[in-house]
């Protein structure tokens, strides 16, 4: 495949637009003003990933701000993909933020729609949903390649050039929707596109065949999500409770039966990883989602024969 056009100043898009395999992974700030525990993870990430995501706010829970954790793991030498959701400001604190976090040296944005509020600690909170995720994404192409603020004023100067990411769920229903909905992400101007964890394999394979009939793979990088599980009983949970989330008997009984389901847990995710670059085309990396476990990664990426990471000049 030729090297394809890069727009921005991101290494992540560099190394995607010249063919490798990439590897994300993600960061979770803490529910207090101490940067320590980001550092830490960021330095023993910084040899086995790409870039990392930095959730905003996840599952609608107060954390340390995306923007400020990005500052921080940019200190150790780890590229962010900054997460942006609709739920929490309107389109003129959006702006305002995002030209911040450009100035800061973010150069990768995520744009979500967000957990529900009712879902964190804040239940009774208004959320704003100002735009939604589809036009986040195209207002900051626009931004970008127009030079537009969202109102449509011309920016001047120093637009922000960012990277732009969304996400996609392969496996919540109607699941002949889910590739259209991508599909209307990549058109409003989505570059790459991170999947929902995924355990069902066979499913995957067949919303990508839907991506591959559709071009959609060659308009836009797909990094396929995987987390490793802990327990039988978190991948119980996931299973049961987790709307959007099909987690087959197998992988569950597996754990069940393992001496040790920790380091099954990992054996899946390994197992996963490979089966997805050797064996599904249209795939562009992976994005490794080790909720509170940030410390496994290191041995994931090696083992699943992706490292040493590739250089960008």
């Amino acid at each position: 495949m030729p090297e394809r056009e890069v727009k921005t100043e991101s290494k992540l898009e560099r190394l995607l637009a010249r063919g490798e395999f990439v590897v994300t992974a993600e960061i979770g700030p803490p529910k207090h003003a101490s940067a320590d525990g980001i550092r830490h993870h960021a330095r023993m990430l910084k040899d086995y990933v790409d870039a990392t995501n930095i959730t905003d706010c996840q599952t609608a829970i107060v954390r340390l701000s995306s923007i400020a954790a990005a500052v921080h793991i940019l200190s150790c030498g780890v590229e962010p993909i900054v997460q942006m959701t609709c739920r929490d400001r309107n389109r003129i604190a959006m702006q305002s933020d995002l030209l911040g976090a450009y100035s800061l040296g973010a150069r990768n944005l995520l744009c979500l729609s967000g957990d529900h509020q009712k879902f964190g600690n804040h239940p009774t909170a208004k959320n704003v949903y100002d735009i939604d995720s589809i036009q986040l994404i195209n207002l900051m192409r626009r931004m970008r390649d127009e030079k537009k603020f969202f109102c449509g004023e011309e920016i001047k100067e120093h637009e922000p050039r960012f990277f732009i990411g969304a996400v996609a769920n392969p496996f919540a229903d109607p699941f002949e929707f889910r590739v259209m909905r991508l599909e209307k992400k990549i058109n409003a101007g989505a570059e790459f596109i991170q999947t929902q964890c995924i355990y069902d394999m066979e499913r995957f394979e067949r919303f990508m065949e839907m991506v591959r009939e559709r071009g959609l793979h060659e308009r836009a990088y797909i990094l396929a999500g995987v987390t490793p599980l802990k327990s039988w009983r978190a991948a119980k949970y996931l299973q049961t409770s987790v709307s959007g989330m099909i987690v087959p008997d197998e992988i569950v009984e597996r754990l069940k039966k393992a001496e040790d389901p920790k380091k099954e847990g990992v054996e899946i995710c390994i197992e996963q990883i490979r089966y997805i670059r050797e064996h599904i085309p249209g795939v562009h990396g992976v994005h490794i989602m080790a909720i509170a476990w940030e410390e496994v990664v290191p041995e994931i990426v090696q083992r699943a024969g992706l490292h040493p990471r590739p250089k960008v000049e």
